[in-house]
C-alpha cells in the first residue's frame, strides 16, 4: 500500500516537479518519490530527487541505463522493493553517480549481469533480502560485486546453509545474515572472516537454526575471542538438539556440545566412523597375537614342557621334606643325647 509520509505536497509543487504518477515530499534538502504499480521504471523524474522508492510494481527486468532518461546526479538512495524484478541486465544504473545505497530486497533474481552494478562508483550500502530464493546466483553475483567497494552487505532471509565467501569484497564493514539456514560457521569460514581484508567486519546471525552439537565447537570458540565482531552474539541461541533448545551461546561450555549418533548428521557420522575403526584396530591386534602365538607354538610347547618338569621337581622335593619330618625314627634320634 501507499507509504505514509511526513510532508506531502501536489506533484506541481515539488522541486523540480513531479510526474503525476510519482507521490512527492519535499524538504529544502531532500525530494523523495514513492511509485506504485508501474510496469517499466519511470521516464520523468524531479532532476534534484535524492531518494526514489518504487515498490508493489511489476519491473521485470531492469535495462541498461534503467533510470537514465535524465540525469539524476543527486539520487543517493534508490529502493526497488516487491517489484518482481528477476533480471539485471548490463550497466542498468548508469546515470546514477551519486547513488550510495540499493535495495532490492524482496524480488525473485534470477539473472544479474557481471556490469550490473558499474556506473554507480559510490555504491556503499546493497540490500539483497529474501533476493536470493529464486535461484542460486552467488557466482553471478560475486562478478557483479568485484569492482564495488561496498560496506554493508545484507543477505537476510535467503536461506543461506554456508558464509557467502565469494560475496564478501575486501573492505567490507558489515555483513547482515539473520534469518537464513545457518547451523554453524565451519572452521574453513571462520578463516575466511580472519582474513587481513575483512578484520574489520561485523556481522548479525540472529534468527538462525544454530546446532549445539560438537561440530560447533570452532565457533564457539571464535565467538568467544572476537565476540565484538558478532553483533548480536548475546542473543544467539540453540535450535537444537532438543535439550540445548533455546540456551543462549556464549554460556555453553565446549565440553558440553557432544556428538550424538543419528541426531547431529554429520558429527554423529563421525562418532560412528571413529567406533568402527577402534574396533577394526582391535581386531587386527587380535589377529596379530594368535598369527605369533600360532608361528611359535613349538617353541610355547617347549617352555610349558620345561615349566611342568620344573614344577614337578620342585613338589617331589616339598614330598621328600615332608616325609622325612613325618618319621618318628628321626624325631627319637634328634631327641638322644
Amino acid at each position: 500500500g501507499l507509504a505514509v509520509l511526513p510532508l506531502a505536497v501536489p506533484p506541481a509543487a515539488a522541486p523540480g516537479g513531479c510526474p503525476s504518477a510519482c507521490y512527492c515530499v519535499a524538504t529544502p534538502e531532500l525530494v523523495q518519490c514513492r511509485y506504485e504499480r508501474l510496469e517499466e521504471p519511470p521516464r520523468e523524474l524531479p532532476a534534484a530527487v535524492h531518494n526514489l522508492s518504487i515498490a508493489g510494481s511489476n519491473l521485470s527486468i531492469l535495462p541498461r541505463a534503467a533510470f537514465a532518461a535524465r540525469p539524476l546526479r543527486d539520487l543517493r538512495l534508490l529502493r526497488l522493493r516487491h517489484d518482481n524484478i528477476h533480471t539485471i541486465e548490463d550497466m542498468a544504473l548508469q546515470g546514477l553517480p551519486a547513488l550510495r545505497t540499493l535495495d532490492l530486497s524482496h524480488n525473485p533474481l534470477l539473472s544479474v549481469a557481471a556490469g550490473a552494478f558499474a556506473g554507480v562508483p559510490l555504491l556503499r550500502t546493497l540490500q539483497l533480502n529474501q533476493a536470493l530464493l529464486a535461484a542460486p546466483l552467488e557466482e553471478q553475483l560475486a562478478l557483479a560485486l568485484r569492482n564495488l567497494s561496498l560496506r554493508r552487505l545484507e543477505l537476510a532471509g535467503n536461506a543461506l546453509q554456508a558464509l557467502p565467501a565469494a560475496l564478501l569484497p575486501p573492505g567490507l564493514e558489515e555483513l547482515d545474515l539473520r534469518n537464513n539456514s545457518l547451523q554453524r560457521l565451519a572452521a574453513a569460514e571462520l578463516r575466511s572472516l580472519d582474513a587481513p581484508d575483512l578484520r574489520g567486519l561485523r556481522l548479525t546471525l540472529g534468527a538462525n537454526p544454530l546446532s549445539c552439537d560438537c561440530a560447533l565447537r570452532p565457533f564457539l570458540a571464535w565467538l568467544r575471542s572476537a565476540g565484538s565482531r558478532v553483533l548480536d552474539a548475546r542473543s544467539l541461541r540453540c535450535a537444537g538438539p532438543p535439550a540445548l533448545r533455546g540456551a543462549a551461546l556464549l554460556r555453553l561450555r565446549p565440553e558440553g556440545l557432544l556428538c550424538a549418533a543419528g541426531e547431529g548428521g554429520e558429527p554423529g557420522q563421525l562418532e560412528t566412523a571413529s567406533y568402527v575403526f577402534f574396533g577394526i584396530v582391535l581386531a587386527l591386534i587380535g589377529i596379530v597375537f594368535l598369527m605369533v602365538l600360532y608361528l611359535n607354538r613349538r617353541g610355547i610347547k617347549r617352555w610349558l614342557h620345561n615349566l611342568r618338569e620344573a614344577c614337578r621337581d620342585q613338589m617331589e622335593g616339598y614330598h621328600y621334606r615332608y616325609e622325612q619330618d613325618a618319621d618318628p625314627r628321626c624325631s627319637s634320634a634328634i631327641g638322644t643325647p
